[in-house]
């Protein structure tokens, strides 16, 4: 393979520039606007990615696709579109391997850019994602929202981790009022039991890892912009209050696994708000309100506090963890920027961002990413654990 310009939206692997230890793909896209991804391997060792395309997020036409990686193969495919309301927003997919040979598509559905309207969809393939079954609703409650995949616990339990977008009546959402919960099903998903994770306003993208049997840590996502959030439980319904760890945090998505070996590997933004003096208003405050909701006010504070939006989304970066998450003693960066953000618009190119990180490790043990890239597209990014190590 040889080294050329990162600006081709083609697919291929290729050593990224300055950096031959890591391997680089930039996914093909028909979108404009292309975020949030999801990776999965299968048990063949192919590669799997979701995310959610069109023209900008929160607009109708944003549908979830999915591309594929073979094993041992040096092209992701062209993008297929597994889903098309043209009246929601469909955001965040995720795929969980359910068992029995079933493969879950999971993504939310919302009214433009009311995350308070967000219901969550599901579609079953029982042939590795090649073909789907019919579109069905899977969590109906208004605001529910998702972002990493359910958790098979040793004793069999699904732990589905879930944020509810919650506002008051007349209120327009902004993530003032989100929380964190797991529903935890005993029979394969045919019904769901919902615990809330205490105090946990502002704590969301719940990420749920079982250390070993018994032990169970969380990652959390902060609405204030500050760090990274910890919690912990024996059992997987009843989960301590989050508390920071010392990762920083800028309101934006993170994702952590534990590794073959023991390790947890975090990827996430390696900055905060402690500084930033530019904010948005909102998430979606650069669109225009495709729904009808009549005049709506400005959401109110929690304890005093209101999420903050706008931190710079850069560098992204790679942490490791031996002790369950207490430290993080090795940090390396994957792509550095001023990961401007103000806008979410694609077409003038004006979004600067690396963000919304997933990561997986395959069974040679390489780690595998996937990202935005100035929300124009999906990069995904292979190293192994020599390469942070070193």
């Amino acid at each position: 393979m040889t080294t050329v310009s990162e600006v081709t939206f083609d697919g291929e692997l290729r050593p990224a520039l300055g950096d031959s230890a890591r391997l680089n793909a930039l996914l093909p896209s028909p979108c404009v606007q292309n975020h949030a991804a999801n990776l999965h391997v299968l048990p063949s060792g192919e590669l799997l990615c979701v995310w959610f395309g069109g023209t900008q997020e929160g607009i109708p036409d944003i549908s979830i696709y999915l591309s594929r990686l073979p094993t041992d193969g040096e092209r992701w495919s062209e993008p297929v579109k597994l889903s098309d309301d043209d009246t929601r927003s469909e955001q965040n997919p995720i795929l969980f391997d359910a068992g029995d040979g079933e493969l879950w598509l999971l993504y939310t559905a919302q009214l433009s850019g009311h995350q308070n309207t967000s219901i969550v969809r599901r579609r079953i393939s029982v042939d590795e994602g090649k073909s789907w079954g019919p579109v069905e609703t899977l969590f109906d409650r208004p605001g529910t929202f998702v972002r990493h995949p359910p958790v098979i616990l040793d004793n069999g339990d699904w732990i589905c981790p879930v944020f509810y977008c919650r506002t008051q009546p007349g209120e327009r959402w902004v993530g003032n009022d989100d929380i964190s919960a797991v529903l935890v099903s005993s029979d394969r998903g045919r019904r769901w039991e919902e615990h809330e994770v205490p105090d946990s306003v502002g704590c969301v993208h719940m990420n749920v890892i079982e250390l070993e049997a018994g032990e169970l840590v969380a990652f959390y996502r902060s609405r204030w912009a500050d760090n990274i959030y910890l919690s912990r439980s024996h059992d997987g319904r009843h989960w301590s209050a989050p508390e920071k760890t010392t990762l920083p945090n800028n309101n934006s998505s993170i994702q952590s696994i534990r590794l073959a070996n023991g390790t947890l590997a975090m990827v996430y933004n390696h900055i905060n708000a402690d500084g930033v003096t530019e904010r948005r208003t909102s998430l979606y405050d650069d669109i225009e309100d495709s729904e009808s909701h009549g005049e709506l006010r400005d959401q109110d504070a929690i304890h005093g506090k209101s999420a903050f939006w706008g931190v710079p989304r850069a560098p992204m970066s790679l942490a490791l963890s031996r002790d369950g998450g207490k430290t993080w003693t090795r940090r390396r960066d994957l792509e550095v920027g001023d990961g401007y953000c103000m806008t979410n618009d694609s077409a003038t190119r004006a979004n600067r961002e690396y963000s919304y990180p997933s990561i997986v490790q395959s069974a040679d043990n390489a780690l595998h990413i996937a990202f935005t890239r100035f929300r124009q597209c999906i990069q995904y990014s292979r190293v192994t654990l020599d390469w942070i190590e070193g």
